[in-house]
């Protein structure tokens, strides 16, 4: 499921003259933004429900540089959620299908009022059920990798 389509903006890219690391976490948060509006926390129903989501974790691993005007799209594919977490795996590409990146994330439902951890809306929750999931024994390759200096 494509989230997310973006363009390389010229302010991000650096002195190396590709797209900074910093810009990759800018738009995995977009795509990120993207699929709350997609579960229905857009603002509309983030203040109807006085709910939000928070990321907790996020891992990214950088796999091609991308330049300035690249056509950048975002897949997602829903990892494992329960009543009030999602594990989330975007995956970006660029327009001839080139892995760019990937950003695994633990996102959280939040209780606006109360910031405190609280179970999916209905509604928020069924919408979830209608994501792309991976299968328990078909997780893309590069999702639940640790970080560490092999030996």
């Amino acid at each position: 499921m494509i989230i997310y389509e973006t363009h390389v903006a010229p302010e991000w890219v650096d002195y190396n003259g590709h797209m900074n690391d910093a810009e990759y976490a800018r738009v995995f948060s977009l795509a990120c933004e993207a699929l709350i509006d997609t579960i229905g926390l857009d603002e509309a129903g983030r203040e109807h429900y006085g709910y939000t989501i928070y990321t907790l974790e996020t891992h990214l691993c950088y796999r091609r540089e991308a330049h300035q005007g690249q056509a950048l799209n975002v897949s997602l594919t829903l990892l494992d959620s329960d009543t009030k977490r999602l594990h989330v795996f975007f995956t970006l590409f660029d327009d001839e299908g080139n892995l760019i990146a990937t950003s695994e994330q633990m996102l959280m439902g939040m209780k606006q009022a109360s910031g405190r951890p609280s179970p999916f809306p209905e509604a928020v929750a069924n919408r979830v059920t209608e994501l792309p999931q991976a299968h328990k024994d078909a997780w893309p390759e590069l999702a639940g990798r640790t970080i560490g200096i092999r030996r």
